[in-house]
């Protein structure tokens, strides 16, 4: 059997990462059961009914009161507990902050390996083979577990299509399971966010994307990208050096130092297409790229390209989808 543990939003919402982590579970499961779970308060139910839409067997809501808001020690608890019940083959996670702060600490309270941000899986079962890059991207590791247990594995944001699950032909049963978490056992105390994380945004929900890189040439004409951007209902982000400059918030930066996305479109404007951009952005369903140089290597991952001045093309891009 393997394991899908979701990750629940602070709004309660369903974070679209876990289906991208059903799709690969799906692709190793080679026949095994997918039983999908829910680390959250009694609040989880309308996102259990989601995940019952699934393709999986089961979903399982491990509720208790300590996990209404996330801890380390909280989640690492219930998760214990609901490996503990079901003895899954594998354990598989979306690889979000949140994942990389807790899972560690639960595969080493069992002695088991993790293999975390996997972007790939050839095989099925026990024998199947987890890829992960290396050196931003540069090498790709190809990594099998030994031993017996569970084996843990967290999966890259945008590695696996979110709209690849099969769904089953009827909801599965939903079915809470209590689990015991001593109040004492949490050690940390979660405070209100930040204020900034109201403005912050999370580019891997996003549908589509419009990027610019070092052809946008400066500050003052980005007004071009969010043109083109609002007019196609798009969230704005940019490359490494952008941000850097201050051009745009760090927290619309994507690439290895940045954010992971994989939207229905990516509209990459005067990005040269370094690797450490590449690895935040090739897992986008249509990507097209706008820019002077026909040699650009963003050419090689985009499924359209225009060469040519983007001062030219984006007005009148923008123009058109105006008229709509």
């Amino acid at each position: 059997m393997i394991l899908v543990v979701a990750e629940v939003q602070r709004d309660g919402t369903l974070n679209r990462a876990t289906w991208e982590t059903v799709a690969a579970a799906q692709q190793l499961a080679g026949g095994e059961p997918i039983v999908a779970a829910v680390l959250s308060s009694a609040r989880a139910g309308a996102v259990g009914a989601e995940l019952a839409s699934g393709g999986v067997s089961e979903v399982l809501v491990a509720s208790h009161e300590q996990l209404a808001q996330y801890t380390p020690d909280g989640f690492c608890a219930a998760l214990l507990q609901v490996v503990g019940e079901t003895t899954p083959t594998f354990v598989l996670l979306p690889h979000t902050y949140q994942a990389r702060d807790f899972v560690p600490m639960a595969a080493a309270r069992f002695g088991a390996p993790l293999v975390t941000d996997v972007t790939g899986i050839e095989g099925t079962g026990t024998d199947a083979v987890f890829l992960r890059q290396m050196f931003q991207g540069k090498l790709v590791a190809s990594v099998r577990h030994r031993g017996s247990g569970p084996r843990f594995v967290t999966v890259q944001l945008g590695a696996f299509r979110a709209d690849a699950v099969t769904r089953g032909d009827g909801a599965a049963a939903v079915r809470t399971m209590a689990v015991d978490i001593s109040p004492e056992a949490v050690r940390q105390r979660p405070e209100e966010p930040f204020r900034e994380a109201k403005q912050a945004v999370d580019l891997g929900q996003a549908e589509r994307i419009v990027a610019v890189g070092r052809g946008i040439k400066a500050q003052e004409h980005i007004a071009l990208a969010e043109r083109l951007a609002a007019a196609m209902a798009a969230e704005v982000a940019a490359s490494r050096p952008i941000c850097d400059s201050g051009w745009l918030p760090m927290d619309r930066q994507i690439g290895s130092s940045g954010q992971t996305v994989a939207p229905k479109l990516y509209i990459a404007l005067g990005i040269s297409g370094a690797i450490q951009h590449l690895v935040g952005m090739k897992g986008a369903r249509t990507i097209v790229a706008v820019n002077k140089d026909a040699d650009a290597p963003i050419f090689e991952v985009a499924d359209y390209g225009i060469v040519g001045d983007l001062f030219e093309i984006v007005p009148a891009l923008a123009a058109e989808l105006e008229k709509g």
